[in-house]
């Protein structure tokens, strides 16, 4: 499953096997056209490295019809034709989201589910994460891309206020908080993902610094309160990034830093462009499976 996107309490899943290209196009189309709060979409390689497999989880049941013309107009009738609907349940995406999952390691990170507790190093610092209904388990690009960057900007000096817009399962804001040991603001628009991300706090004994609030955008007034932030992750979609751009860097500290993720390579310069004009420059550019990671900061 794809972590960046706003979560669904799922009922329906399209599944596609396809070549490396056609999954990407597929999933570029159906992110862009479905409202991200109402469907997840991932393209990944499968484990034998012979296919890609697209995976698109639905809230409510999909027109079919609809979805099948959109692939098509994207990758062709034979892919298409390819196309598999399933009806699920929330039980099934629960059981299924840890399943086969191993501890992913991330600089010092190492992100696992509760099964694999004795198989993290020592030296590590573990944060164990309970998928559920919300995004997060740490094996997808987007979210190691940001755990990448948690990482390596601690190494050049402490974050004081960091936040975490459109949290998921919380794992950034909790990497955030035990890497600093300091208070971080998390929001999320969807409220399974807040109660999912407190309690992935308790288990991780951050409750104390990550402070998760049920909020749409950045207009709420929690957000005022707590800036300016040094430090924002922002694990989200490209076009909601871009939405956001004006609202989010006004509550950039002078020199404070922001990380950006869940875009895809030709949406990269589009981001990068929103929150240039806003007074931010890019300072790296990370690509991992398939999936951008920009951290750019705001001038002095």
């Amino acid at each position: 499953m794809l972590e960046g996107l706003h979560p669904v309490s799922p009922t329906h899943l399209m599944r596609l096997e396809t070549s490396e290209r056609a999954a990407r196009r597929v999933a570029d189309i159906v992110s862009e056209t479905f409202d991200p709060a109402e469907t997840a979409v991932a393209a990944f390689e499968a484990p034998d490295g012979k296919i890609w497999l697209v995976e698109v989880f639905f809230r409510e049941q999909p027109d079919e019809a609809n979805v099948r013309e959109l692939v098509r107009a994207a990758a062709g009738d034979p892919v298409a034709a390819c196309l598999t609907f399933h009806a699920i349940e929330s039980k099934d995406w629960v059981r299924t989201s840890l399943d086969g999952l191993k501890p992913v390691q991330s600089g010092r990170f190492t992100v696992f589910g509760s099964h694999d507790r004795d198989k993290v190093a020592l030296n590590a610092i573990p944060i164990e994460i309970e998928a559920a209904l919300a995004f997060g388990t740490g094996h997808h690009g987007t979210t190691l891309g940001c755990l990448n960057a948690i990482d390596r900007l601690a190494k050049r000096g402490r974050a004081f206020r960091p936040l975490d817009v459109g949290t998921g399962t919380g794992v950034l804001a909790i990497a955030a908080a035990l890497r600093h040991r300091v208070p971080v603001l998390a929001s999320d628009i969807d409220a399974i993902s807040v109660i999912a991300a407190r309690e992935n706090a308790v288990i991780n004994k951050a409750r104390a610094y990550a402070q998760v609030i049920h909020a749409a955008g950045l207009k709420d007034a929690r957000f005022r309160r707590g800036a300016p932030y040094d430090l924002v992750l922002a694990n989200i979609l490209p076009r909601p990034l871009v939405g956001l751009a004006t609202d989010l860097v006004r509550l950039v500290a002078p020199g404070g830093t922001v990380v950006l993720s869940g875009i895809i390579p030709p949406h990269a310069n589009l981001v990068i462009s929103a929150y240039r004009d806003r007074g931010l420059h890019l300072v790296s550019r990370q690509l991992i499976e398939g999936w951008v990671t920009l951290t750019m900061q705001r001038g002095r």
